[in-house]
C-alpha cells in the first residue's frame, strides 16, 4: 500500500516518475484531479505535433500483441517505433512523422513509458493531460481556468536495457516548465525541484536537449528535426486531453 507521504498528499502540486509514480500520485484522486504526463523526446512531443494537426490520439502499451487490432476497432492508423517508421515512411514516436502529414485522422501512439501511463491512468479517475515543452503554458492555463484540488505531474522518464526507470533529465525540465507556469502555490518539494531544473536552462533549451544523453541519442541515430521539435518552447496553445480512450484538443478560448 503507498504510504500518504508517497503519494505527497500535503501538497496540490505534485511531481513523481514513470507508471509506479503516476499510479502512487492518484492513488487519493478526487473528482476533478489531473494528472499531466510529460515525456518530451517522446510520446507528448509527438501528442502535441499531432493534435495540433486535429488528429485523435489513442495511447497503448508499447509492443503489445493486440495493437493492430486495437488501431483497427477504432479505425485508427497505427504508429511504429521511429527507426521502423523512417524506414516505412509511416507514422511514428517521431514527431517530425506528423508534420505535414495529411490522410489521417486518428493514430494509436504505443510508447513504453509516456502513452503507457496515459493509457494506465485512463482509469483512474483523473482527467489525463499531455504536456510538453511546446504547450507548458497553454496547459497551466487551461488548468488555473478549471481549478483542480491536485495537479499530479508525471516525469515519463526512459527504460534501461533491463526495463527498469530512467529517470531523464528533459523529463524533469517539461515538468518543471507546467509546474513553473502553474505557479508555486501548493508545490511540493519535488516539484520546486523540477521548476529550478526547468529555470537552470531554460534560456538554451535546445541545447541542453541535444547534450544530454537521450537527445544525444537522438542526434547520432539521425533525428536532429524531433530534438528541435522538442524544444521549441510554448509555441503551441493547444492542450491534449484524454476523453475516452483518446486525446482531444481543449483549446484555449
Amino acid at each position: 500500500m503507498t504510504r500518504s507521504a508517497h503519494r505527497q498528499a500535503a501538497y496540490s502540486r505534485r511531481l513523481d516518475w514513470g507508471l509506479a509514480g503516476a499510479l502512487a500520485l492518484v492513488a487519493d484522486a478526487r473528482p476533478g484531479d489531473v494528472a499531466i504526463v510529460v515525456d518530451v523526446l517522446s510520446f507528448t512531443t509527438t501528442l502535441s505535433v499531432a493534435v495540433e494537426q486535429g488528429l485523435t490520439v489513442h495511447p497503448y502499451p508499447w509492443r503489445a500483441e493486440d495493437a493492430a487490432a486495437y488501431a483497427a476497432q477504432r479505425g485508427a492508423s497505427l504508429a511504429v517505433g521511429r527507426r521502423e517508421g523512417r524506414a516505412a515512411g509511416s507514422v511514428s514516436l517521431s514527431p517530425a512523422s506528423f508534420v505535414g502529414r495529411t490522410g489521417l485522422d486518428r493514430v494509436v501512439l504505443p510508447s513504453p513509458n509516456g502513452s503507457a501511463i496515459s493509457f494506465a491512468l485512463a482509469d483512474a479517475g483523473v482527467t489525463v493531460v499531455g504536456a510538453s515543452l511546446r504547450n507548458a503554458s497553454a496547459v497551466a492555463r487551461l488548468l488555473n481556468r478549471r481549478p483542480a484540488s491536485a495537479v499530479s505531474v508525471v516525469a515519463a522518464g526512459e527504460r534501461w536495457a533491463d526495463g527498469q526507470l530512467r529517470p531523464a533529465v528533459e523529463d524533469l525540465w517539461g515538468a518543471g516548465a507546467v509546474l513553473a507556469a502553474l505557479g508555486e502555490a501548493g508545490a511540493s518539494p519535488e516539484s520546486r525541484a523540477a521548476v529550478a531544473a526547468f529555470r537552470a536552462v531554460e534560456q538554451h533549451l535546445e541545447d541542453e536537449l541535444r547534450g544530454c544523453a537521450s537527445g544525444r541519442e537522438l542526434v547520432e541515430d539521425g533525428f536532429d528535426a524531433d530534438v528541435a521539435l522538442a524544444a521549441a518552447y510554448d509555441v503551441s496553445a493547444v492542450v491534449p486531453v484524454l476523453t475516452g480512450d483518446g486525446f482531444h484538443r481543449a483549446q484555449e478560448s
